[in-house]
């Protein structure tokens, strides 16, 4: 069964071969909602093999055909190991031809038994990726004279992932701060309570994500290990950066700064902080990026809302029990969710890195954020089932605790991207709808 998928996309055909070429393509390419994800990217598009694990101790093999391999218009890769290349056999035939200087058609004709209906999501998805992602680095060649390197800590989580293939995958160099041992040239050690004086060392920027995660009840030995992880830490790392001579410090921090519960106050970065245990770490938390402030480092503290994606967080809780039809609005539903995509949030990042000017506190939300009952609706829509089982505030608070829950599961804090708006930053996207429908795999509506 042969399966034909084509689209133009707005950039050179030269562009676009490049950056299938590049470390994290792959990455980019892979739709959240499936459950393969890479474990190893093809060294090159010639003869290289990449993995993909399926399931535990099973792995999709990629293997490159040196035969079909024709710069930059063609590559060609097919299933190479049992038992899934018996079971689905497979070959993708990826072809690149030059509408005009800035144009290209993208062909992707695949041999498979995968029914079309299942594909046609994937593909569409790929599309939109390579699209988006080529734009964006169109873009920062405005700000940029070189590719930057680049130093990530928290390099393997759900943001630090995604935004390391994307960065990588547009040329730039990422050096992976890790705790343990070094496994390749691209990482580098980091003791966050004694860091090493060379780290940083032929580094443009530093991106800070690690953390301990917020999730889980909130008791004492909880939050000591949230604010241990963050406090400290953080300070360490930008004194270093300014040590340095890094130009550039990005580090994570959340619209939990503005407290549980501001109710309908529109909050912008101006906005005070609010009260509680979040609000106190990430008040603290940004306090500790001062002194590569004060040293004369471009600070950016990238307040995050809720993150949208069916790899981690919220929405790969709840988007199963949706699935059942048995989902529904959190507690009363009247609470505001600051939300954004995942790959929004990954521009924000990449904004943050290459514009001069955004400094200091930046609120990585979309446009317009929802109630809880609104959002309940959408996601219910999108997955085609009822929303007809409300959650009652009480099982937050029986997972979470009630001073959990009331700062997560339940927090109202209806935040806006003021800072972007001013830049004119594009988000990809602004409506709830859309977002979920391409975290979900539900894009042709």
């Amino acid at each position: 069964m042969g399966l034909d998928f084509v689209r133009t996309v707005q950039h050179p055909r030269q562009d676009v071969f490049e950056w299938h070429a590049r470390p994290g393509a792959l990455t980019r390419l892979s739709p959240p909602w499936l459950p393969m994800r890479p474990v190893a990217e093809a060294a090159s598009l010639a003869d290289g093999r990449a993995e993909l694990s399926v399931a535990p101790g099973l792995t999709w093999v990629a293997q490159h055909d040196p035969d079909a391999y024709d710069p930059p218009e063609r590559f060609a890769d097919y299933s190479a190991a049992a038992p899934l290349s018996t079971l689905v056999p497979w070959r993708h035939t990826h072809t690149f031809t030059e509408v005009d200087t800035e144009r290209t058609e993208v062909h992707d004709r695949v041999e498979t038994r995968i029914p079309a209906f299942v594909l046609r999501p994937v593909f569409r998805y790929r599309h939109l990726q390579l699209s988006e992602d080529l734009a964006a680095h169109r873009w920062a060649r405005g700000y940029l004279e070189r590719p930057l390197t680049v130093a990530v800590s928290g390099s393997s989580g759900l943001v630090g992932t995604a935004l390391t293939a994307f960065l990588t995958s547009g040329g730039h160099r990422v050096v992976r701060l890790v705790r343990g041992e070094p496994s390749s040239p691209d990482e580098r050690r980091w003791r966050p309570d004694d860091p090493d004086e060379g780290l940083l060392t032929g580094v443009d920027a530093v991106v800070h994500l690690a953390g301990s995660s917020i999730l889980g009840r909130f008791g004492d030995e909880h939050r000591k290990k949230v604010r241990e992880s963050r406090i400290g830490p953080t300070r360490r790392l930008a004194e270093l950066a300014a040590r340095s001579g890094v130009g550039t410090f990005v580090s994570a921090s959340a619209v939990g700064f503005y407290g549980a519960d501001r109710g309908d106050a529109i909050l912008d970065e101006d906005a005070d902080p609010g009260d509680g245990f979040l609000a106190d770490v990430v008040t603290d938390w940004e306090a500790d990026t001062a002194v590569a402030e004060t040293a004369g480092v471009r600070v950016v503290n990238v307040r995050t809302g809720i993150v949208q994606s069916t790899r981690g967080g919220v929405l790969r809780l709840q988007r199963p029990i949706f699935e059942a039809g048995v989902g529904g609005r959190l507690g009363n539903g009247e609470q505001w969710l600051s939300w954004i995509d995942l790959d929004d949030l990954v521009d924000v990042y990449h904004r943050a890195l290459v514009d001069d000017s955004l400094i200091g506190p930046v609120n990585a939300v979309a446009p317009e954020p929802v109630r809880g009952n609104e959002y309940a609706r959408v996601l219910a829509r999108v997955l085609r089932r009822p929303s007809l089982v409300p959650v009652p505030a009480l099982g937050p608070r029986i997972l979470l605790g009630r001073r959990g829950a009331d700062e997560l599961a339940l927090a109202s804090q209806r935040v806006v991207p003021a800072r972007l708006t001013e830049v004119d930053h594009r988000f990809r996207f602004p409506e709830l709808e859309e977002c979920l429908r391409h975290q979900c795999g539900r894009l042709e509506e």
